[in-house]
């Protein structure tokens, strides 16, 4: 019998070969004939999966995604449980930075995905519902940790979300080489020491 084919597991080895593409070479060449030689396939075979380069980005965006989460899940699982917040942030704000392989290569796809989203109002729409989905994850651990005592009370968790997130603007810093990893590690744990220290 001829084997059967693992649907899924072919639209994912396609993500794959989709990273590697923009993690080396770049956006501008990942070309749905590019990818499908990358990924091992013919280009008819990839176009059964996908019908465009916006299809191709946004199944690998959600596949991005997912690898993301199941970081943040395993550098979870290493802290005191149940965790300290201040902690928990700097395990998900460390994740969203270009630090190791895998992080790098999710890196470089979001950057592909947001220029793509900017001319592609379909999939504007996508990549905002998915960052304001991680920007809610993110207010809702700064509030609770004020309802705690563990942040003051006088500290706005909207503005407090909006700082935190924007120490992921280290990203291109860290890819040009301007900053070093360790730097934009000790900004991270500088931040938080401060918004956690004890309430007046």
């Amino acid at each position: 019998m001829p084997k059967q084919v693992d649907h899924q597991e072919r639209r994912e080895a396609i993500a794959h070969a989709l990273w590697r593409v923009v993690d080396q070479h770049g956006w501008t060449r990942a070309t749905l004939r590019e990818v499908a030689r990358e990924a091992g396939v013919s280009l008819g075979q990839l176009q059964h999966y996908f019908a465009s380069r916006s299809a191709m980005l946004t199944f690998a965006m959600e596949f991005v995604a997912d690898r993301t989460a199941d970081r943040v899940t395993r550098g979870l699982a290493t802290l005191d449980q149940p965790p300290h917040p201040k902690d928990v942030l700097r395990v998900v704000l460390a994740e969203m930075l270009p630090l190791h392989p895998d992080a790098r290569a999710s890196s470089r796809m979001s950057a592909a995905y947001v220029l793509e989203a900017l001319h592609d109002p379909a999939l504007r729409r996508q990549a905002g519902l998915g960052l304001h989905e991680g920007r809610a994850t993110v207010e809702r651990l700064v509030r609770e940790a004020i309802a705690n005592g563990q942040i003051a009370p006088d500290r706005d968790p909207e503005i407090e979300t909006d700082l935190l997130l924007a120490l992921t603007g280290f990203t291109p810093l860290l890819e040009l080489g301007v900053v070093e990893p360790r730097a934009a590690l000790a900004a991270v744990d500088q931040y938080l020491d401060r918004l956690f220290a004890a309430s007046p």
